[in-house]
């Protein structure tokens, strides 16, 4: 996985896109931002007053020379983040004074705007804050990207065991947003988790399988029959990648397994891409895989908006931060969708 993150750095250089850190208060977060700026694959946005960013940076020996800080209070475009936001939640009954409370409040929402408006190219939150506050912000300031209607997430998994995944690297969905998807959300999620290894790992080759606890018919339920009808839409929509299922965990990835249940799959016991049934499933599997075998699992990486935006967990690492606004950056020069009220 470190040599994914330097991989990727190294292209950004090229690119340079412009990510927001709204959480400037705190210091994992301004020594991210220094160290990104001096490794130069990112222009960095802070958030809040000057004075009180600079002062805090100079207290912990931080250098922010060539960062960029906005203050909500007067930055020049706020007045028009908030007529834009009255307008995104007019359905709600979102009023002009709550909206300015929110936008000049909220550095999430603020990021958010920033980042809908081209002012930055991503962003990336949630070391001081729950992951519920950062998808609010997403969701209801950028929303979903056009042709899907679920807001998911997927880990990177990099394992030692070369022969599973792509040379041990595998991508695990939805293991952190959505408690029981239906078979619909099930297809999105397919369809963000492909758009996903194809940008950051570059999955030339992409095959996903839809798990559950029977392969082909081994076994009855409602998750099982929910995987099956994911299949059915993944079928109606003509995506351009592989998929099959409802597979077994070890149908999916075990070449031997596959052969005795599934040996009429161009999926089976190749699979790079697990779709669980539910987030009891993928929250458990990738943790399982984490810890038993000692695996890399970065992200969560929220995925299905328009622009991208990423979670931190609160009690992520500096060097955590820095790799996730690298992925951020990777995704930056796809999302090009114009947004409009």
């Amino acid at each position: 996985m470190a040599d994914l993150i330097k991989q990727i750095k190294e292209k950004e250089k090229e690119h340079k896109k412009t990510v927001v850190l709204p959480e400037a208060e705190d210091e994992r977060v301004l020594r991210a931002a220094e160290q990104i700026t001096k490794e130069g694959f990112a222009n960095i946005i802070l958030v809040g007053k000057d004075y009180q960013i600079r002062e805090h940076a100079v207290k912990i020996g931080v250098d922010l020379s060539g960062i960029q800080i906005i203050d909500p209070m007067s930055f020049e475009k706020t007045p028009e983040f908030i007529r834009q936001f009255v307008h995104l939640r007019a359905k709600k009954g979102m009023t002009e004074e709550q909206a300015r409370e929110i936008i000049q409040n909220d550095v999430r929402f603020f990021g958010a705007m920033l980042v809908r408006n081209c002012v930055a190219d991503g962003m990336v939150a949630g070391s001081n804050s729950p992951t519920a506050n950062v998808l609010r912000a997403a969701i209801q300031v950028i929303g979903p990207k056009t042709g899907l209607k679920t807001i998911s997430s997927s880990f990177i998994m990099q394992t030692k065991t070369k022969e599973y995944g792509v040379d041990g690297t595998l991508i695990f969905a939805d293991c952190a947003v959505l408690p029981n998807p239906t078979a619909q959300q099930i297809a999105d999620i397919a369809i963000s988790s492909v758009e996903k290894s194809r940008l950051i790992t570059k999955f030339s080759d992409p095959k996903v399988a839809l798990l559950a606890y029977s392969t082909k018919g081994s076994a009855e339920g409602d998750q099982i029959t929910k995987m099956r009808e994911a299949y059915k839409i993944l079928e109606e929509r003509g995506v351009d990648f592989e998929f099959d299922g409802e597979l077994q965990l070890d149908a999916a990835i075990v070449p031997s397994v596959a052969e005795q249940k599934a040996k009429d799959s161009n999926v089976a016991g190749k699979a790079n891409i697990l779709v669980f049934p539910d987030l009891c499933a993928g929250n458990i599997g990738y943790k399982l895989v984490q810890r038993f075998a000692k695996a890399k699992a970065l992200g969560p990486f929220i995925q299905g908006l328009a622009r991208p935006v990423h979670d931190l967990s609160r009690g992520c690492s500096v060097e955590d931060i820095v790799d996730v606004v690298a992925v951020t950056c990777a995704e930056c020069a796809v999302f090009c969708e114009i947004l409009t009220l």
